[in-house]
Order: structure tokens, then C-alpha cells, then sequence
């Protein structure tokens, strides 16, 4: 019974995705894309000081590795010989920045997470060097100059860290995005590792022109970013080299593609005008543009979605971030305590159907799209004597889906046809309170309408509310 078990599986392929909160490793079935097994890790991540993000590398690493053979550890009792694994894919939370030392195969500093935002006065700087008749960073990239992005977080660490200095000085360092640190220490690291990255992680550095598919040398020059550390750019799915350990040795790594992108393409978006929301750590609203680049006046990204192999042509797609999703019921949990697990939030909201005029706008790194306005910061609004704990819980859910209804106006204004379905995914979407209000914020057009326009009342109170000089901040 066990072997005709076997047979009938046929070739499974293995994903890893590395988010920003957690790492998992999932093995489906290659014919019906049927989930046989995974496992998943939560990752910690480090604040040193107000408004820095960090995590730890080598536990990213070290996290993969456990997922791998957890899961492997699963299939065999389910009796599904792990040697059908024939392809793995790799799918990474984007931005965050990673230098490590080649011969000691060493980071030389944490990974600075892309929600870090220490590169602030790095971007008021260089803000000031962008000629305002010639954005060439924006057009060049797709990108407004924001501390968001790799390019301004490596320059923080060249400015900042002797160690990284010194290690390029003596052409040890590399640079890559999570992906690029992954591939490299699965194919072998030290002995032969691969240094490369997907057209779709590179498209986030702001090192990289998407119309040539290629780096930039002007855009490396402004940003003083020695060309030689970064890891060469490959399509999404092509091999890049074979798993050199662990219960999967000798299997091919064979997919590469930003988390967001890797959603885009899991929910079959492939059509122009075909749009998936991630609700993860952030909220990422990606609309499909096909081969055209669209770029945006409203506050919307132009980022390079796919290249599904070599030969194959690159499509576009129309993004809206969100900077706190997810993030906000991990910080309803670790920091005020008023949740145990992150699931106990619906019963909260659910206990009260209302935020009952308490308003959540949770800036906590500034606001990403449409604002692009590092000046925010959280604040909690609307709060009388009768507000409570559940009261605040609802308005933290009600708060993703506010974001979602910004960027999908952005978005139905940039393409000039609104959007008229909306595939979902991620952590949060198990959670069914919020997918009700989602539903309700996005096409119930009145009684929504006033909570949505008193949301908009707070975003503004949440501007401008830190200076550059704030001496608590930190920053260097």
C-alpha cells in the first residue's frame, strides 16, 4: 500500500519562505499542488534602539535548516519518500539588507530589516543631491527615495560599521537581500556558495535600472555602492545551484521570487489588471501591468513582478505597501500585553462589533503608500472613558483594512479601471472578522464611508509628528 502511495505522488517540489516574522518550509505536489506537509518557525526580531529593526542572519539561517528537516521528519511518517523532491523555491520577506564576509562566510551586522528606519537623515542627504527637474532615481527604479529600501540601508552600514568598511576595503564583503544570503549558504557558502539574486528582489534595492533588467552604474554612484559586492541578477526561475547539506543535499534550487511576487504568482494573477493583498507583517496590494512599466501619481510603486526563465519576458505590476499589518496584533501581544496569542484578537473585536469612535493609525515606521511620510508615528485616537481593551482591537483590524481601501483608491485611480475583485492571502486572512470588515470598508458605500473619512482625520494627526533633531531617536 505504502510504495503504490509513493508511486502515484510523483515529482513534489519544496518552497522555502522566509518571512519577516516567521520562516516555513512547505512540500506540495507538483501535479495538483496539493500541501503535503510543512513546518514553520517564528523569528525574533531585534529594536536596539527606537526605530531600528534588526534580525540575526545566521538564525534566518539556522531557521531554514530546522523547517527543512522538520518537515522531511513529517513526510517520512507520512510515509512520502522525501527523494521525489525534485526542485526547491526560495520566497523571502524583501529589502531587508544582509553584508557578510566571504571567506569567513561571517555576517559582518544583524540583517536591517526593511520596516528599519535609522536611514533617515541617509535620505534627507541624499534627497537634497536629486535634481528636481530629474527624479532618476524614481524613473530609473520605480522607487520614491525612502528608507524602505536596500540602497540606503547599505550605505547606512558602509557609513557606520568599520566592519563592513573594512571587509570591502579588502574586497571580502557581499551584499545581498535575504534571498541572495539564503541561496548563497544553501549552495555551499564559503566552498562555491552562489552569489545571486531574482530580478524581482533586485527591482526592491533601488540599485537597479527596471527597464535594462540590469544594475545601475549611475544609480551605484549616487548611492556609493562599490559594484563589485552585489550578487548577479537572475530570472525567477532558472537553477541557481544545488543544496550542498542537509536531508535535501543534491537537490536543485530552482525559484527565486520577492514574497510579494511569489503571491502574485501563487494566486494565478498572471492577467493585466489582476491584483492579490498580502495581509503579512505589511499589507501589499500588488495589481499585475503585464510587459508595460505604469508608473504611479499616486503614491503607488512600479516594481518588477516576474521572469518566469531566462528567455522570458518580464511583466510589471503596480504596488501599494503598507508598512503595519500584522506587525500591529504582534505588538497588541509583546508590548501591551492585552492579547496572549495573536488568534485572540478576533474574540476581542468580536466581543464588541465596534471600535465605538477609536480610531488606531499604526505609523510605527512612518507611513508607506500613499504618504510616503517617515514623519508619522502611531497614534490611538477618538478614546473616552467607556473605551476598552476589545474596543482598541477592533480598531487595530479596522486600521488594515483602512490602509487597504487607501491603496486600492491609488490604485483604481493609476489604472483607470477599478479593481473589481481581490484575491487574498496571508497570516491574517484566517481571521474572519477582519475579512468581513475588508469586505464591508472596500464596497459598502455609506455607513463606511464617514468611519473611513474620520480615518482619514487621523492619519493627518499622525503627520509631522517627529522632527529630524528628535534627540530620543537615536540615530546617528
Amino acid at each position: 500500500m505504502a510504495a503504490s502511495k509513493k508511486a502515484v505522488l510523483g515529482p513534489l517540489v519544496g518552497a522555502v519562505d522566509q518571512g519577516t516574522s516567521s520562516t516555513r518550509f512547505l512540500v506540495f505536489n507538483s501535479k495538483t499542488a496539493e500541501l503535503l506537509s510543512h513546518h514553520q518557525v517564528e523569528i525574533k526580531q531585534e529594536f536596539p534602539r527606537e526605530g531600528w529593526v534588526e534580525q540575526d542572519p545566521k538564525e534566518i539561517l539556522h531557521s531554514v535548516y530546522e523547517c527543512i528537516e522538520k518537515t522531511c521528519e513529517k513526510l517520512g511518517q507520512l510515509n512520502i519518500d522525501i527523494s521525489n523532491i525534485k526542485a526547491i523555491g526560495v520566497s523571502n520577506q524583501r529589502e531587508t539588507t544582509v553584508v557578510w564576509d566571504k571567506i569567513t562566510g561571517e555576517p559582518l551586522y544583524n540583517a536591517v530589516v526593511w520596516l528599519d528606519l535609522r536611514t533617515q537623515s541617509t535620505v534627507e542627504s541624499l534627497s537634497k543631491r536629486i535634481p528636481g527637474n530629474n527624479n532618476f532615481v524614481k524613473s530609473k527604479t520605480g522607487l520614491p527615495l525612502s528608507t524602505y529600501f536596500s540602497a540606503v540601508k547599505l550605505r547606512w552600514l558602509l557609513d557606520n560599521v568599520r566592519k563592513v568598511q573594512k571587509a570591502v576595503e579588502e574586497k571580502r564583503a557581499l551584499f545581498g537581500t535575504i534571498d541572495s544570503w539564503l541561496i548563497w549558504s544553501l549552495t555551499g557558502g564559503v566552498n562555491g556558495g552562489v552569489h545571486c539574486t531574482d530580478v524581482t528582489n533586485a527591482s526592491r534595492t533601488m540599485l537597479f535600472n527596471i527597464h535594462s533588467l540590469e544594475w545601475d552604474k549611475q544609480l551605484c554612484e549616487f548611492f556609493g555602492i562599490p559594484m563589485e559586492i552585489l550578487p548577479n541578477v537572475r530570472s525567477s526561475s532558472e537553477i541557481y545551484g544545488l543544496m550542498k547539506a542537509g536531508a535535501l543535499e543534491g537537490v536543485p534550487i530552482s525559484g527565486c521570487l520577492g514574497d510579494q511576487s511569489a503571491a502574485l504568482v501563487g494566486q494565478m494573477c498572471f492577467q493585466i489588471g489582476q491584483a492579490k493583498n498580502t495581509y503579512g507583517t505589511g499589507c501589499f496590494l500588488l495589481c499585475n501591468t503585464g510587459h508595460k512599466c505604469v508608473f504611479s501619481d499616486h503614491g503607488l510603486l512600479t516594481t518588477v513582478a516576474y521572469k518566469l526563465g531566462r528567455d522570458k519576458p518580464v511583466y510589471y505590476a503596480l504596488e501599494g505597501s503598507v508598512a503595519i499589518a500584522g506587525a500591529v496584533i504582534r505588538w497588541l501581544r509583546d508590548n501591551l500585553g492585552i492579547i496572549k496569542t495573536s488568534e485572540e484578537i478576533e474574540k476581542l473585536a468580536k466581543e464588541v462589533g465596534t471600535s465605538y469612535g477609536c480610531y488606531f493609525v499604526p505609523a510605527f515606521s512612518g507611513l508607506y503608500a500613499p504618504y510616503w511620510e517617515p514623519s508619522a508615528r502611531g497614534i490611538i485616537c477618538g478614546l473616552t472613558q467607556f473605551t476598552n481593551k476589545c474596543h482598541i482591537a477592533f480598531a487595530a483590524l479596522e486600521a488594515v483594512c483602512f490602509q487597504t481601501r487607501e491603496i486600492l483608491d491609488a490604485m483604481n485611480r493609476d489604472c483607470g479601471i477599478p479593481l473589481s475583485h481581490l484575491q487574498v492571502d496571508g497570516g491574517m486572512t484566517s481571521n474572519k472578522i477582519l475579512m468581513q470588515l475588508q469586505a464591508d470598508i472596500l464596497y459598502i458605500p455609506v455607513e463606511s464611508e464617514i468611519r473611513y473619512s474620520t480615518w482619514k482625520k487621523a492619519v493627518m494627526k499622525s503627520m509631522g509628528w517627529v522632527t529630524t533633531q528628535s534627540p530620543e531617536s537615536g540615530i546617528p
